[in-house]
């Protein structure tokens, strides 16, 4: 058996699943989003929630996440693996979101007080970008690997809603080395990096 058939690839449907969606690596993904995510939002228990969701109608579209859980507080977690580019993936994304809002809502005496939801996207692809020559670029710049958004005043850019939150990790701009690595959410983002993604990312790099 060759070393790399010895290690699960997170950017394989099997894989992904796997690693993050199984209870027996519950802990895994605990860690993960740990990691990823804000210190006021640290998580110690997380249950797994089924992942298709269907509309309100038969005509309604439905959505099925590859990781959907809660951790004690009521609140949310999708988690997903996108490999291939979406035109609209920003509008999917929101799309999805929906759901876990919709499902808060119950008969009778409510008042609307929402458990916040996060929507945490991992990508094999760079967002916004068709060309080779604009993957360098946004390289060279250093773009930010993790782009975390939430509602926000456009004119104050103070956050208007914060129970409400995108987290985008773009794998491909992971420049760094092994040797390099020095969070723990540095060590996630280079198990998750492919070797086409690595070679690709270093090339640019050189040139």
């Amino acid at each position: 058996m060759s070393t790399k058939e010895k290690y699960l690839n997170p950017f394989t449907d099997f894989g992904f699943k796997k690693l993050f969606g199984s209870e027996v690596n519950v802990d895994i993904l605990i860690n993960f989003l740990n990691a990823i995510l804000p210190k006021e939002t640290q998580i110690s228990h997380l249950t797994y929630l089924k992942t298709e969701h269907i509309g309100h109608s038969e005509m309604d579209r439905k959505v099925v996440y590859d990781v959907y859980c809660e951790n004690t507080k009521g609140e949310k977690f999708i988690v997903e693996l996108q490999k291939a580019r979406q035109k609209f993936f920003k509008e999917r994304t929101i799309f999805y979101s929906t759901f876990p809002i919709q499902e808060q809502a119950i008969q009778g005496d409510w008042n609307f007080d929402l458990k916040a939801v996060y929507t945490i996207s991992i990508l094999d692809f760079l967002i916004d970008d068709n060309s080779y020559k604009s993957k360098q670029r946004k390289i060279k710049q250093k773009e930010s690997v993790k782009k975390t958004a939430k509602l926000m005043d456009i004119e104050t850019n103070e956050i208007f809603y914060d129970k409400l939150t995108y987290v985008q990790i773009n794998i491909p701009l992971f420049v760094k080395e092994k040797s390099e690595l020095e969070t723990l959410e540095d060590k996630w983002f280079y198990i998750n990096m492919s070797d086409i993604f690595k070679y690709l990312i270093f090339s640019c790099s050189a040139t």
